[in-house]
């Protein structure tokens, strides 16, 4: 009847989880077997059961009368493909290739040809080793002193172990006093001693893989602190001595171009532009006159017995004679107009020495 019909279809093939590496290929097998009773067309649909299960399952590739349909999942596109050239055969299994992380999930193989219908789970978990591992060594490599080496993946799908062994000629041990935590992939070495030097190998693995890195390890005597405290102290202050030199030869500089400026901008504002023999002689003549005029006749005495002659002017004519009695009070610089002087009058001295 109806239900042995149904049941004529079957799915032989019973792996149903797989774990692989990332970058690698996997199979996801759906091998199946028909009966005489299943003549309806052959339908072969493969899809993906999101981890939310209000989401709808998505057609990841299709197999329908004689023909394969694998456009439906762009994140698939170039990588999947029926493993069988020919599906109908009996095998419906699919290869993915180049695997990611997010091909993770569970994928379902549907097989039908009416009346036969079968399906079957597969659950698919992709993992990424352990890649970009990396050494370091914490404290210092000093005799005496605990010292801490570190190793870290940084990729790899947890959970991640770390394991360090010591590579020296003739044994691969550690140290007595050292402790390892596998899962942090810290290893402490207490009390370091010199035997303790040599290269160190960490191994991080996972489900998929594993990954190493090496570190050089060195333990010396102490270093003398007092000296390098001494030495950085007395560097310091070479280093400000120092500097301060070159501050005050800056300064020092600064301030002799400062006064050269100055003493340059005091000579260009003092110097006046030279004059001439006549401008000199009316310049004496004038000031001459200026005192004359300002003087009471009792104090002319002195000034009356200064002789004209000596005024050095080409305006003026000396007398002819030492006797010569000055015919005029009135004595006037020519030109005088020109150089917007006032005309004085001078007093005349009598031959008897009075003043008229």
């Amino acid at each position: 009847t109806q239900p042995s019909l149904t049941r004529s279809l079957s799915i032989t093939s019973a792996e149903s989880a797989f774990e692989k590496a990332q970058g690698e290929r996997v199979t996801l097998p759906c091998t199946f077997v028909l009966s005489e009773e299943d003549v309806g067309t052959l339908d072969i649909e493969w899809v993906l059961i999101p981890a939310d299960i209000q989401k709808k399952e998505e057609t990841i590739i299709l197999y329908s009368g004689d023909r394969i349909y694998n456009h439906y999942y762009p994140a698939l596109t170039g990588r999947l493909q029926f493993t069988s050239s020919d599906p109908k055969s009996g095998d419906g299994s699919v290869d993915i290739l180049n695997l990611k992380s997010t091909d993770t999930g569970t994928y379902q193989c549907k097989v039908k040809k009416a009346p036969g219908v079968e399906s079957q789970k597969i659950q698919l978990n992709v993992l990424v080793k352990p890649a970009s591992t990396k050494c370091s060594i914490e404290g210092s490599q000093e005799i005496g002193k605990d010292i801490i080496l570190k190793c870290a993946s940084q990729e790899g799908t947890p959970l991640l172990y770390y394991d360090w062994r010591r590579v020296v000629t003739g044994t691969q041990g550690l140290p007595a006093t050292s402790v390892l935590n596998k899962n942090t992939g810290e290893l402490l070495l207490k009390n370091a001693s010199k035997d303790y030097s040599g290269t160190y190998n960490c191994v991080a693995s996972n489900r998929v893989g594993t990954d190493e890195c090496s570190v050089e390890l060195n333990v010396t005597p102490p270093i003398n602190t007092a000296g390098v405290i001494a030495g950085a102290i007395l560097g310091t202050l070479l280093g400000l001595a120092l500097l301060a030199f070159l501050v005050f030869c800056c300064c020092k500089k600064h301030r002799e171009k400062k006064y050269e400026k100055e003493v340059h901008h005091e000579i260009r504002e003092d110097v006046l532009p030279p004059k001439s023999r006549s401008s000199t002689a009316r310049s004496y003549i004038g000031s001459n006159r200026s005192s004359l005029g300002s003087m009471s006749p009792s104090n002319m005495e002195g000034y009356s017995k200064t002789p004209y002659s000596q005024v050095p002017s080409e305006d003026f004519e000396r007398a002819s004679g030492q006797n010569q009695t000055i015919a005029s009070s009135k004595v006037a610089a020519p030109n005088l107009s020109r150089m917007g002087a006032v005309p004085v009058m001078i007093p005349a001295q009598s031959k008897d020495g009075s003043i008229v």
